[in-house]
């Protein structure tokens, strides 16, 4: 995997999870500028996979299970767009903090798929 590219996403995964934080805090819902947040984060975890996708058919091998690494890439594309979607339905402080998670939740499965294919 591309570090930098790993790095990206985890940084403005938690910049979006500040930013829907602290929109929660103020007691607001999410709001179009947020969901722009979110497609950015989610464009750079769709460039993850490509280049995931691309190093698997190129030969290169993760360092643990080849379906483990392909379900966490899944996993962390549908992260944002799933966090987003379920605040549409609740358009209080609450969707707000549901993206906050989602994004926090982004992160970690970054951190994880750089542990995967071994780093």
């Amino acid at each position: 995997m591309l570090v930098a590219l790993t790095v990206a996403v985890s940084v403005t995964a938690l910049v979006l999870a500040a930013w829907c934080g602290h929109a929660a805090y103020r007691d607001q819902p999410t709001k179009d500028w947020h969901f722009i947040g979110m497609a950015v984060v989610s464009l750079l975890a769709l460039a993850q996979l490509g280049v995931g996708i691309f190093r698997l058919a190129g030969g290169d091998r993760p360092a643990d299970s080849t379906v483990i690494f392909v379900s966490y890439l899944l996993g962390a594309l549908l992260a944002v767009p799933a966090a987003g979607f379920l605040s549409l339905g609740e358009r209080t402080r609450w969707g707000s903090a549901t993206v906050a998670a989602g994004a926090v939740v982004l992160a970690v499965l970054e951190v994880r798929l750089h542990d995967i294919w071994g780093g």
